[in-house]
């Protein structure tokens, strides 16, 4: 038994220093979702009664292009990072988590590029 405070014995054990990037990361997302997710939904509910053309036309459009590809990756950063949470907490056993955050990072990446991918090819169509 030394003779160091407690503050002494648990410096440098806990968290890997990422928990208030973590943090403002996931407030940030949310924040900036509130009106993307409103820029969004508007011009994507319009063409989504209207068939193949109305939504061709609609994403054609550099504005409302823009509006979606900053909404995916917003909300596909902002559900990684929850769901990293939730794993975070709530898996039991390091091999089990590791395999689920792997799981999870690999999902959000592949459908938030596949999201911006499919954008980009409306928006650069020939």
């Amino acid at each position: 038994m030394g003779y160091k405070t407690d503050y002494a014995r648990v410096h440098g054990h806990g968290a890997a220093g990422e928990g208030s990037h973590h943090w403002w990361s996931q407030r940030v997302t949310s924040v900036a979702l509130i009106p993307l997710t409103l820029l969004f939904v508007f011009p994507f509910g319009r063409a989504l009664g209207g068939g193949h053309e109305v939504f061709i036309a609609t994403y054609s459009n550099l504005w409302h292009a823009l509006v979606a590809v900053l909404f995916m990756i917003a909300a596909f950063a902002h559900l990684q990072q929850g769901l990293q949470t939730v794993i975070e907490d709530y898996v039991p056993g390091k091999a089990t988590r590791t395999a689920a955050l792997l799981a999870n990072t690999l999902f959000c990446w592949a459908f938030g590029v596949a999201g911006v991918l499919s954008v980009a090819a409306v928006l650069f169509r020939a």
